[in-house]
């Protein structure tokens, strides 16, 4: 198994790593929503030899899936951990200057996760990011919303300002008339990652019951917390067959 490197895990781990959240373009949306309490469910140590686990199992089933289904050029999956101070409960997926998938979880989304199974959830949906192609589609909306705000800009007759504000405006729409249903398609091969690895994606899914709930706003960038875990319910029904 290709090894992982693991990024600043300051969990009373002797693991002699620095903080590396790497800069990267356009991160797509995690699950995790912050502001979430956090109440830890296990000493720091065990919460990171459960991380560590996890990881272990999870990831070598996402490169499977990556190149199985050969949408993303690159499957050597970065799995880091940011560690500056006051970071909310949270998860990333991003691609690093090379191109080269990176996901990142936050030290308080590990220490607040309840158990293995909400850890392999979370990690499988951010793979699944990668491994459907949200980012470069993200950025294709973004840039097809762009060009056509700013024609319709232009041809009203507006100014280079207004015109540049219009087309902002425009990649942002764009991007997120996509956004719910790239989130569910996540959830749905995200739980299929972390049955395949071993876990329960259902109990994983859990985590939304302590996410503040989004609702249904109006371009909003995250499906309802309800129907994410019907997703995934529904999801490991077909698997299993019932």
């Amino acid at each position: 198994m290709r090894l992982l490197k693991i990024c600043a895990l300051p969990l009373a781990l002797a693991l002699a790593l620095g903080g590396c959240v790497m800069p990267a373009p356009g991160p797509v949306p995690s699950p995790v929503v912050a502001p979430v309490t956090i109440v830890p469910t296990q000493p720091p140590r065990a919460a990171a030899e459960t991380f560590l686990s996890v990881v272990a199992r999870v990831e070598p089933v996402a490169e499977s899936y990556c190149r199985s289904r050969r949408v993303a050029r690159n499957c050597d999956f970065r799995i880091v951990v940011d560690d500056r101070p006051g970071q909310p409960p949270n998860a990333f997926q991003t691609l690093d200057r090379t191109g080269r998938p990176v996901i990142g979880f936050t030290l308080a989304l590990i220490a607040d996760a309840r158990n293995a199974d909400e850890l392999a959830f979370v990690l499988g949906h951010e793979a699944a990011h990668h491994i459907a192609g949200h980012i470069p589609k993200r950025q294709d909306q973004a840039m097809s919303g762009a060009i056509l705000a700013g024609v319709l800009a232009q041809a009203s007759g507006l100014s280079p300002d207004e015109i540049r504000a219009a087309q902002n405006i425009g990649a942002e729409v764009a991007a997120r008339s996509y956004s719910r249903e790239f989130e569910l398609e996540a959830d749905a091969l995200g739980a299929e990652i972390a049955l395949v690895a071993g876990y329960d994606p259902v109990r994983g899914s859990g985590f939304f019951d302590r996410l503040p709930d989004p609702g249904d706003k109006f371009l909003g960038s995250h499906p309802p917390n309800a129907q994410r875990k019907a997703q995934v319910a529904a999801t490991v029904r077909r698997l299993r067959g019932y």
